[in-house]
């Protein structure tokens, strides 16, 4: 298959290379709108089948209201407040703008609750409830009400919008913005590290290249993909980092086994149809298996977590499509010239890449000389970086995570710090009754849950419901208020309740993602061994490979509540992880751990078909992928470390706890526990039972494979053959 694939890439490689250009231009006209297209609400993060959805709906039809949308002015005055007399011109002015509106229903400022005056008694905030907006209604209405302050001289300079709905667009406006300045600041510093890498500037462009193409096609999946469903504006986060890394790990993978076969055969078809047989089969099962950890994620019917493992596979994809098509016809036209634009003295002889070589098969060697100390040194070292797991605690997305330089965020803020619970948002219970008979008596029961402040009277809704407001001590995300929405959710009503507000959307997203996560695992854990053994035709590596995979993940896990929840690395302390975080950050480092385990064993594979020992087979495949897989992991953490720049947590969690998994499994996982077990197990990690062995065969998976290591430095280079320059070093 990659023999006839490489052959009619380098007969026709201009076509070929024109045809992805092609593609390429129509997909930046098709994708270019899809920013426009995303979604950015507390809605992402909604079970649509969850009994909170419901609620809120026979609310929102009930009232007009959308409780998950609204506005909040914040307005601050020379004066002190009070519940009586005249209010200040900026007050009266902020209540009048709102009252202006036409999507706002209510409008509640200090002279129907005096908690909305600040303890200083120099603030206020107005409130305006809005009924249920599109995603473009939201921006318009936010950027109308901004100008509209800065144009009213008594709102000018003392007022600052906040609330949900202006929360969510900001959100939006700030992931943008901290997208292109990581583009901006991460693309220079991967360019360097490239050429420094490949020691040529025709071969460090080459995978970024990759990477702008797959960005590119990404987003015309994206844009395709709005239009079936709701697609979160995070999804533009992941893409980025993710195509940037991958497209990377994939041209250096590539790249560099082209180099070599340059050394040993010289140009010309040979040389592609090897480098495509071996290291273009190598990606494909890895994006396969990458690809797979990322579909797992689409169990999960939380549009932002869907929205994010689709954006996922799709760069994936497209990263492969490059890599396997459009970057072997580019090779077939470069040829020798891959190695130009190299300064001289970084051109490197055969000496020093057996040099370089030689140290990654001297670490193998002293690994599996010892192999159960090997072992046990790394499995104890991945368990230290975990053990903060025992104290982790998960937490959902509030106004008071937004950054403080944007009015959302001061608004919150300010109305933690200075006023009087305002920040707290009733527990609402609806129950299904068309008399609301025993809910007065349920109502007293709900007060006397510990952690319930106080609780309003049975409220009709309509022929077929009624609502009960409890009001929860402190934070509506904080522990005890928590804790006390779960007793309310555990007590016995006396008829059908549904639970929404602040802390019961929370409690349902928690539950509903902890419900889901064993099939999420199980399909994980079951596309992945499916892909190892196709790949390896073994059955035991694949159970050792998801072993090693959740060690380091564990400790990825540990290293963000380290991090982030006990406050480390100069980052502020918070309640918890975003309750998001660990499905995407499992699926990512699972994901990429068995990017990197497929690079490895592909070249174990090689060793073992060229007749080494499994222990010489194990030293000569890391001699052979080490500084690549070393390189490549260093590039990636680059691309994705990029989104620590974010100011929102919930994307610098992504971005660090992905990074350092990869740091993690390119360095303790590949150099000391892959060599150590695969020493233990010696010839038993190929085994597979005899029906198995038959069906790998049967399909044909072992011809799928390239040339066995070994055969290229037998085979005599061509004449006039020039010596690659320097490629990956460790």
């Amino acid at each position: 298959m990659f023999s006839a694939l490489s052959s009619a890439l380098h007969a026709r490689r201009r076509v070929a290379l024109l045809l992805t250009l092609l593609i390429t231009v129509l997909a930046a006209v098709f994708g270019g709108s899809v920013q426009n297209e995303l979604t950015n609400g507390l809605s992402d993060y909604d079970d649509p089948g969850g009994g909170n959805v419901v609620a809120r709906d026979i609310i929102t039809r009930a009232t007009g209201i959308d409780s998950q949308q609204g506005y909040l002015l914040l307005v601050r005055t020379d004066e002190r407040l009070s519940g009586t007399g005249t209010p200040p011109a900026a007050v009266t002015a902020a209540g009048r703008l709102l009252k202006s509106r036409p999507e706002v229903k209510q409008v509640l400022d200090y002279s129907a609750d005096p908690a909305l005056i600040s303890r200083d008694g120099h603030s206020t905030v107005i409130v305006g409830a809005v009924r249920p907006m599109a995603e473009s209604e939201t921006r318009t209405a936010e950027e109308e009400l901004q100008q509209a302050i800065k144009d009213d001289p008594a709102l000018r300079d003392r007022t600052w919008l906040g609330g949900a709905t202006p929360g969510h667009v900001q959100v939006a406006q700030v992931s943008d913005t901290d997208l292109a300045k990581a583009e901006g600041m991460a693309t220079p510093i991967i360019l360097i590290a490239l050429f420094l890498v490949f020691r040529g500037l025709v071969a460090a462009l080459v995978p970024l290249l990759g990477a702008i193409v797959s960005l590119l096609l990404t987003m015309a999946g994206l844009r395709i993909a709005t239009t079936m469903m709701d697609v979160s504006t995070g999804a533009m986060s992941l893409a980025f980092a993710l195509g940037l890394g991958l497209s990377i790990d994939f041209g250096l993978l590539i790249v560099t086994r082209y180099r070599e076969e340059l050394a040993a055969h010289g140009p010309g078809a040979d040389a592609l149809r090897r480098t495509v047989a071996t290291a273009g089969r190598t990606v494909l099962f890895s994006a396969l298996t990458v690809a797979a950890a990322l579909l797992a994620i689409m169990v999960f019917p939380h549009p932002y977590l869907r929205s994010m493992g689709l954006a996922g596979v799709i760069t994936v994809v497209s990263a492969a499509l490059f890599a396997l098509l459009g970057l072997p016809a580019l090779l077939a036209v470069l040829g020798t010239r891959i190695n130009a634009l190299a300064p001289r003295r970084w051109q490197r002889t055969a000496g020093a890449g057996r040099a370089t070589a030689g140290r990654w098969h001297r670490l193998a060697s002293a690994v599996m000389r010892r192999p159960s100390v090997s072992a046990l040194l790394a499995t104890a070292v991945l368990l230290l970086i975990a053990s903060p797991l025992v104290g982790v605690r998960f937490t959902g997305v509030d106004p008071t995570s937004l950054p403080k330089d944007i009015s959302a965020g001061q608004v919150a803020a300010r109305l933690s710090a200075d006023f009087d619970e305002l920040a707290a948002s009733p527990f609402q219970i609806v129950a299904d009754t068309s008399d609301g008979s025993g809910l007065d008596a349920y109502a007293r029961r709900i007060a006397a849950v510990p952690g319930v402040e106080s609780v309003g009277s049975p409220q009709r809704l309509d022929a077929g419901h009624w609502e009960i407001d409890a009001i929860l001590t402190g934070n509506p995300l904080d522990r005890a208020a928590l804790k006390a929405g779960q007793r309310i959710v555990d007590l016995d009503a006396p008829v059908t309740a549904r639970y929404t507000g602040t802390t019961a959307d929370f409690l349902a997203q928690r539950g509903s993602i902890a419900d889901r996560l064993p099939e999420a695992f199980g399909v994980l854990a079951l596309v992945t061994v499916l892909l190892l053994f196709a790949f390896s035709g073994s059955v035991l590596l694949p159970f050792m490979a998801l072993v090693m995979n959740l060690l380091s993940t564990g400790a990825a896990f540990g290293f963000l509540v380290w991090v982030f929840q006990d406050g480390n690395l100069g980052f502020a302390a918070h309640s918890g992880l975003e309750t998001t975080t660990p499905v995407l950050v499992f699926a990512l480092a699972f994901g990429l751990s068995t990017d990197y385990n497929v690079f490895l064993l592909g070249r174990i594979k090689e060793a073992r078909a060229a007749g080494r020992s499994d222990r010489e087979a194990v030293a000569d495949g890391l001699a052979s992928i080490g500084a690549t897989v070393t390189s490549a992991a260093v590039l990636f953490c680059i691309a994705v470390g990029a989104l620590a720049m974010s100011r929102l947590v919930f994307v610098q969690e992504l971005g660090i706890g992905a990074a350092f998994s990869v740091l993690l499994d390119a360095t303790v996982v590949r150099a000391l526990l892959v060599p150590s077990l695969m020493a233990l197990l010696g010839a038993a990690t190929w085994w597979a039972p005899a029906p198995l062995r038959r069906l790998h065969s049967a399909l044909r998976l072992d011809r799928m494979e390239g040339p066995p290591a070994g055969t290229e430095a037998a085979a005599p280079a061509t004449k006039g053959a020039r010596e690659p320059v320097a490629g990956p070093t460790a």
